[in-house]
């Protein structure tokens, strides 16, 4: 799924890489055509990827989270399902992702005063790594919160003031040998 840049071995994947040693577009041919990149000559590695962000919320809608008080039922289990769920299916919403065996998917809440942090890391052994899977995680599983608790978030006038998802990045990634 998530292809690795030209620093984790993609310019010998059979896409176009520049002589002087400079970023190489791994997704375009010569042409520049997009293109899957083959990484079928790749060794099988041990990898990691971990990803986190965050969705702000009102400090009353947070409480209602906390009481599993929300009508449409547990917010946390709910995402958490969400999240395993895009990791999953990361191949079919990103369009040159390669799908991959996902070995691992850990998921973690922590709830603060006006916002709920997760983080989702992902694990698989294969020829390309997981922090797409990662980030797909994230996202879905605070874009879950989010429709689990928009009833209490919306305004007058139908809006979401205070609400927000933020701060989503990779904050670890992690390339091991098979067999070390």
């Amino acid at each position: 799924m998530s292809d690795d840049g030209p620093g984790d071995g993609a310019a010998g994947d059979g896409a176009s890489a520049d002589p002087a040693g400079a970023d190489a577009l791994t997704h375009t041919d010569d042409a520049g055509d997009v293109q899957m990149v083959d990484v079928g000559a790749k060794p099988d590695s041990r990898r990691r990827a971990v990803a986190c962000g965050e969705i702000r919320l009102t400090p009353e809608t947070i409480h209602a989270v906390e009481a599993d008080a929300v009508e449409k039922g547990d917010v946390l289990a709910t995402a958490r399902i969400g999240a395993v769920q895009a990791v999953k299916h990361t191949w079919e919403t990103i369009p040159m992702c390669h799908q991959i065996p996902i070995t691992n998917v850990d998921t973690e809440f922590a709830v603060g005063d006006d916002r709920i942090e997760l983080t989702v890391a992902v694990e698989t052994t294969g020829k390309t790594g997981c922090e797409m899977e990662a980030l797909e995680g994230v996202t879905t599983g605070l874009n879950t919160v989010w429709d689990m608790v928009k009833a209490a978030e919306k305004d007058a006038d139908g809006g979401y003031p205070d609400t927000r998802i933020s701060d989503v990045e990779v904050v670890e990634k992690r390339k091991d040998p098979v067999g070390e």
